[in-house]
C-alpha cells in the first residue's frame, strides 16, 4: 500500500509538467502552422528581420569589426567609392567641356599658346650675399636657355632667369622682394600684381576697386607685360585681414630640378611700307589671284 501511494503521488507530480510541455508543443506547432498563412506571415516578417539584423549582422559583426579594424577599413572604402563616383562625373563633364572648347576654337580659328619647349636643369640655392633669393641652374646659353626664360617645377612657377652664362644661369625667385608677377584669378578673373617678400606667400597689389578674388582659388600668370606665358600656376589665394596673399605652389615641388621655358615672344609685324615696291605699285600674290 505504501508503494502504491508513493507511485500515485509521483504520477500526480509529473502530470502538470507533462501538461505544460504538451501545451508548449501545441503552441509552437500552431504558431508554425499559422505562419504559413500570408496574412500572419506579413505580421511576423518585420519582427523577424529586425531580430535577425540585431543578432546576426548588426551588433555582433559591428563589435568584431571594431576589434579587428575592419569597420574603419569598410568606412574608408565607402568614402573612396563615393569620391570615385564624384570624380567620374567631373571627368565626364571635363571631357565634354574640352571637346566643346576645341570645337569653338576651330570655328573661331583661334590662335592658342605655342607649344612649350624647355630645358630641364638641376638647381642649387644660395644662402648668403645679395642673391639669397635666387637659384643657380646648371644649364645656360649653350644648352638652349634663352634670356628671360621662366623656371617651373612640379608645383608651379619658380621664377625667371636674370643672368645667363654659357653653362649656367641665375633664377630670381618669386619670393624675392623685387619680383613682380602679373597674375589672374582662375575663377574670378581678377587681375593683380603679385609681389614677393616672403618665403611662404606673396602679396597681391594693384587690385581693382570693385572686384575681389575667391577664397582658395588658383592664381595663374596673366601674360601681361610679356614676361611670363599665360596660364602658369602661381599658387592659391587666401585673405589675411584686408590683404590678399598667395601661397606659392612651387613649394610643393622639391626635387631639385626646374624646367626653363623660353619667354613668350611675338615677332613684331613688318611695316607695310617695307613690303611696297619702289614705284608704289601693289601686285597680288598668286594665291590672291587664284581667289579672285
Amino acid at each position: 500500500m505504501a508503494r502504491s501511494g508513493r507511485s500515485a503521488q509521483k504520477g500526480v507530480r509529473r502530470s502538470p509538467k507533462r501538461l505544460v510541455l504538451g501545451v508548449l508543443i501545441f503552441g509552437f506547432a500552431a504558431l508554425i502552422i499559422a505562419q504559413s498563412a500570408p496574412q500572419i506571415r506579413n505580421v511576423f516578417n518585420p519582427v523577424r528581420a529586425s531580430v535577425g539584423d540585431r543578432l546576426g549582422g548588426g551588433e555582433q559583426v559591428g563589435i568584431w569589426a571594431r576589434l579587428t579594424g575592419r569597420a574603419a577599413q569598410e568606412a574608408r572604402i565607402r568614402d573612396l567609392e563615393a569620391q570615385v563616383r564624384d570624380l567620374s562625373r567631373y571627368k565626364a563633364a571635363a571631357i565634354s567641356m574640352a571637346e566643346r572648347l576645341e570645337a569653338y576654337e576651330e570655328i573661331l580659328n583661334l590662335m592658342g599658346e605655342p607649344p612649350v619647349k624647355g630645358v630641364t636643369a638641376r638647381v642649387t640655392s644660395e644662402s648668403e650675399g645679395p642673391f639669397a633669393q635666387t637659384l643657380l641652374a646648371n644649364a645656360g646659353r649653350s644648352h638652349g636657355v634663352e634670356p628671360g626664360s621662366v623656371a617651373m617645377n612640379e608645383g608651379g612657377l619658380v621664377g625667371r632667369v636674370i643672368q645667363l652664362g654659357e653653362r649656367s644661369s641665375r633664377i630670381l625667385l618669386v619670393t624675392d622682394f623685387n619680383s613682380r608677377v602679373p597674375v589672374i584669378g582662375e575663377v574670378s578673373g581678377v587681375h593683380a600684381i603679385m609681389q614677393g617678400g616672403s618665403t611662404s606667400s606673396g602679396t597681391l597689389t594693384d587690385l581693382p576697386e570693385r572686384s575681389d578674388f575667391i577664397e582658395g582659388e588658383r592664381i595663374l600668370t596673366s601674360a601681361e607685360g610679356g614676361a611670363f606665358p599665360r596660364g602658369l600656376i602661381v599658387g592659391e589665394v587666401h585673405q589675411s585681414g584686408n590683404d590678399w596673399r598667395v601661397k606659392y605652389a612651387m613649394s610643393e615641388g622639391s626635387s631639385g630640378y626646374v624646367q626653363l621655358i623660353p619667354p613668350p615672344t611675338i615677332d613684331r609685324p613688318i611695316s607695310t611700307g617695307d613690303l611696297l615696291p619702289a614705284d608704289g605699285s601693289v601686285t597680288a600674290s598668286p594665291a590672291q589671284g587664284a581667289r579672285r
